[in-house]
């Protein structure tokens, strides 16, 4: 079966030596993934709760930005996905739904 994928067309760029529009929110972007990521660790390592909630309101403010950049780039079909198949949901979800079990406080 062959791949699909999920995205809008393509706005097109000049393709020069020189950054882009797509160069620059591809840019900003994976900063804004980066940055999420550090802020999570360090919201796992704080112990001041101070700290912790004013790292979780720039967390939040950090991975909003994220969004609104992948959602520009998705829109001008500089940011696609893969369809996944129901066989391949399926498989994940029978891999997955037992880690339940292992987790007593979880319901």
């Amino acid at each position: 079966m062959p791949s699909q994928k999920v995205n809008n067309p393509e706005t097109v760029v000049p393709d020069t030596s020189q950054m882009n529009d797509r160069d620059f929110l591809n840019d900003m972007l994976n900063t804004e993934k980066y940055l999420t990521g550090s802020y999570n660790i360090a919201m796992n390592e704080v112990s001041n709760q101070n700290m912790y909630q004013e790292l979780s309101t720039i967390f939040k403010e950090t991975q909003d930005v994220q969004r609104n950049l992948y959602n520009v780039m998705f829109q001008h079909g500089w940011y696609s996905l893969e369809v996944a198949d129901q066989q391949t949901m399926q498989q994940s979800y029978q891999k997955y739904s037992g880690y339940t079990n292992q987790f007593p406080y979880v319901n």
